[in-house]
C-alpha cells in the first residue's frame, strides 16, 4: 500500500499543504486578533486559530489521500498527548506541524512553514516543506533526492577550515548536561552561532547549502521529520550524540544535528562530545 502510493501522483499531496495554507492559514496572515493568539506553555509557546484550522484541514485531507493512514499533529498531541504513540505503530503516519515558526507568523513576519512528512515504522519516507508567504516548496522523497520548487537541490559541503553557520536552540531551553554539550560549540574559530527561527525553514537553509549545521535539543518529531530527510536528500546527514541518526519517534540523545555533509556533522559531534 505505502509502496504504490509513493510511486503514485504525489503532487496530490503537495495540492493539500497548499490548499490547507490558502484556506486557513495566509487569510489570517497579518490579521489575528488578539484572542486568536494563545500561550501553551509561556510565551515562546504561541498557537493560533491558524495552527489549529489548518490541523484539521490537513488531517481530513491527508487521511482521505492514503486510506488505513493515521495523522499525528503538533494540536492533536497537545490536546491527547497518546496520539503521538502512532509513530511506533504498524499504521503510515502524517506527521504534521501546520504553522512551524508561530512566532513569526504572530509578528506578521514570512518565516514561517507548513511541515508534512509520511513515515512508516520509524522510517520517514517523504517530506513537505510550505512556506506560504515565501511562495516556497521543497520536497523530499527518500532515494529520489530534494527538491525546491521542482529544482534540485544539493547541500554541498563547507570549505574546509571555514567557520561553520550554525543555528541552534536556545539555551534557555536545555538542560545543565545539553548546556556543557554545547559550550563545545563556542571554541574560538570553530562556529558562528545563532539562535534558530522556524525549524522547518532552517532546515532547507542546511538543503540548500546556506547553513552549515543546526544544533537542536528537543525532539517532536512534527518539528525535525520533514526537515531531516529534505537534508538527506540534498546529501547531507543528521547524528544524535550518541553517533546514531535521530529517530522520529523519540527516545534520542541530545543535543542532536542536521549538516550540509558527514563531515561536518562529525565535527559538530566531535565538539559536543568535548563540550559534554
Amino acid at each position: 500500500m505505502i509502496d504504490d502510493f509513493l510511486n503514485g501522483d504525489l503532487t496530490r499531496v503537495e495540492a493539500a499543504v497548499r490548499a490547507a495554507a490558502a484556506a486557513e492559514i495566509m487569510p489570517r496572515y497579518r490579521q489575528l486578533a488578539a484572542d486568536e493568539i494563545v500561550e501553551k506553555n509561556g510565551p515562546h509557546d504561541l498557537v493560533t486559530v491558524a495552527d489549529r484550522r489548518a490541523e484539521e484541514h490537513l488531517t481530513d485531507s491527508l487521511a482521505r489521500l492514503l486510506p488505513g493512514s493515521v495523522v499525528v499533529g503538533e494540536e492533536a498531541v497537545h490536546a491527547d498527548p497518546a496520539v503521538y504513540e502512532a509513530l511506533s505503530g504498524d499504521a503510515p503516519v502524517w506527521i504534521v506541524d501546520p504553522v512551524d515558526g508561530t512566532r513569526q507568523f504572530v509578528r506578521g513576519e514570512p518565516g514561517f512553514c507548513t511541515l508534512v512528512a509520511l513515515a512508516h515504522r520509524g522510517e520517514v519516507l517523504a517530506s513537505w516543506t510550505y512556506a506560504p508567504a515565501l511562495d516556497e516548496m521543497a520536497v523530499a522523497v527518500r532515494g529520489r533526492g530534494a527538491t525546491l520548487d521542482g529544482t534540485p537541490i544539493r547541500s554541498g559541503s563547507p570549505e574546509p577550515g571555514t567557520v561553520l553557520h550554525v543555528a541552534m536552540s536556545h539555551p534557555d531551553y536545555t538542560t545543565d548536561e545539553q548546556k556543557r554539550a554545547l559550550r563545545g560549540l563556542r571554541t574560538e574559530g570553530f562556529a558562528a552561532l545563532r539562535p534558530c527561527g522556524s525549524a522547518g525553514l532552517e532546515y532547507l537553509a542546511v538543503a540548500r547549502g546556506e547553513v552549515d549545521a543546526l544544533v537542536y535539543d528537543w525532539e517532536y518529531a512534527w518539528d525535525h521529520a520533514a526537515g531531516l530527510l529534505l537534508v538527506a536528500e540534498a546529501g547531507g546527514a543528521h547524528l544524535t550524540l550518541s553517533g546514531g541518526p535521530f529517530r522520529i519517534a523519540g527516545g534520542n540523545a541530545m543535543p542532536f544535528t542536521a549538516a550540509r555533509d558527514r563531515a561536518t556533522a562529525d565535527r559538530i559531534l566531535t565538539a559536543l562530545r568535548e563540550g559534554a
